[in-house]
């Protein structure tokens, strides 16, 4: 163990315990399996540091420009303040696999919160100990990791997952253990809707709303025949479904092919595109799998036969693949370039000094994720997850945290948040070497999400 002190007057601690190995692989390298070696360290810093600035160097912690963290870390991650009991938030999410990247920005966006919200003092006057756990894409280790950190590490709130099917899993575990739940970055309907619980709320779109406010654009642009490239797994199987719904209705025909996590190669399935004849590509593939089957895709000049587009093509992948990969149709879920739109710009640039790059959709999740969870908790003065959870059913985010042009709030049907989706199409660089897609059509949350009976949630209070 490694103690190093700051000289600073006011002293705080800052607790890392993780596991470094050898780095990120690259993205389209699919799944990753690591055993790195254990190193413990143990830094003192002050409370109230400057806005933007970090106890833990850039260097050690990120890789700048590529806005990927280039340390592989795991359990657990803690940032913690001296004074008061702390509060503890659990923060579970893929930091190793095809979803690190994005995982990784989730991190980073939670843990610049919780930075500000200690320097206003906190949740309830007591410091915020954030605890991240890795998940490792694995529905069993992420369940492992949520009990852990409630019942061990006694968090009262957990965040998490990037991946659907742990997030759902996830959500059984504190629904059990009635500790109040934000899924910060896993869209699959059922989370908000036949599957949603009382103590669990989305910060991120559902399925339905980035397919809902895509599928439209796309039909009038390309046509009616698509095909689909789908991740075999909930969050797949949840975008897929609501694209189809919405071009059987609009006389339209599809195929499409199952893929599994992590596979590198996708010429099988690039082939029976082909054969398909599409007019369309619905690319539903996320992180490094994205990546790969994009890159792929532009190799084998597929992109000179048929459109491609879909619902989420996030920075984190746009930086990822070559110029002529970068193309298309399709949503985010937060930009970082929302001229005029309070706020936004100090946002961006607060992230920019952290991590050398644009500020993403997954920093605002998990900085909107912890937020969320002390702004309820100053606003009640409690920790209490029944009663925080009905004072969140119809919360407004303020604009200093909400950062688009409509305010959103926790819809109190089914606690999806009603964020604004941003339609737009992917390109090359233009000045800013992350000006790589542009806004053409941003849909209200509201219409984009359908009503809540529609959803299927019929949420169960407890007694």
């Amino acid at each position: 163990m490694v103690a190093i002190k700051s000289t600073w007057p006011k002293v705080a601690a800052l607790r890392i315990a993780n596991n470094v190995g050898n780095g990120l692989r690259s993205l389209n390298k699919g799944i990753e399996e690591c055993r790195p070696e254990m190193h413990h360290l143990v830094w003192e810093d002050s409370m109230a540091i400057s806005r933007g600035s970090w106890p833990v160097s850039r260097r050690t912690l990120l890789q700048s420009g590529t806005a990927i963290a280039a340390v592989q870390f795991s359990s657990p991650f803690i940032i913690k303040a001296r004074g008061e009991t702390p509060v503890r938030i659990g923060l579970v999410d893929p930091l190793t696999g095809v979803y690190a990247a994005i995982a990784q920005s989730e991190v980073v966006g939670a843990k610049y919160a919780v930075e500000e919200i200690n320097k206003a003092g906190g949740i309830l006057g007591r410091p915020i100990e954030l605890l991240v756990e890795d998940s490792a894409n694995d529905v069993g280790t992420g369940v492992q990791k949520t009990r852990k950190l409630i019942e061990r590490d006694q968090v009262s709130f957990i965040i998490g997952d990037v991946n659907s099917g742990i997030a759902i899993a996830m959500a059984q575990v504190t629904s059990e253990k009635k500790v109040l739940h934000i899924v910060s970055g896993g869209h699959t309907d059922p989370i908000t809707g036949s599957s949603c619980s009382w103590n669990v709320f989305r910060v991120c779109n559902s399925t339905t709303m980035d397919a809902a406010a895509i599928a439209s654009t796309l039909i009038e642009k390309f046509g009616k025949k698509w095909y689909f490239l789908t991740p075999d797994y909930a969050y797949g199987h949840s975008v897929q479904a609501g694209f189809d719904k919405i071009l059987k209705a609009a006389g339209g025909t599809s195929g499409g092919s199952l893929v599994p996590l992590g596979t590198p190669d996708y010429s099988s399935y690039l082939i029976q595109a082909k054969a398909f004849n599409p007019q369309v590509l619905i690319n539903v593939m996320g992180g490094g799998d994205q990546v790969a089957s994009l890159k792929q895709f532009v190799q084998f000049g597929l992109d000179k036969q048929m459109a491609v587009g879909g619902a989420l093509f996030e920075l984190e992948s746009i930086r990822s693949v070559p110029d002529a990969a970068r193309i298309g149709w399709w949503t985010m879920e937060w930009w970082w370039d929302q001229p005029g739109v309070p706020h936004v710009a100090e946002f961006n640039a607060a992230m920019k000094k952290i991590t050398g790059g644009a500020a993403t959709a997954r920093n605002w999740f998990g900085y909107v994720s912890v937020q969320t969870l002390a702004l309820i908790a100053n606003q009640e003065k409690t920790l209490d997850a029944p009663k925080l959870a009905h004072a969140l059913s119809g919360f407004k985010l303020p604009p200093e945290v909400a950062l688009q042009p409509n305010a959103p709030s926790y819809r109190a049907g089914d606690h999806e948040l009603m964020s604004t989706v941003f339609v737009g199409e992917a390109h090359p660089p233009q000045g800013d070497p992350d000006n790589m897609f542009t806004v053409k059509n941003p849909i209200a949350g509201e219409k984009a999400a359908g009503s809540v009976e529609d959803t299927g949630c019929k949420i169960q209070w407890p007694a």
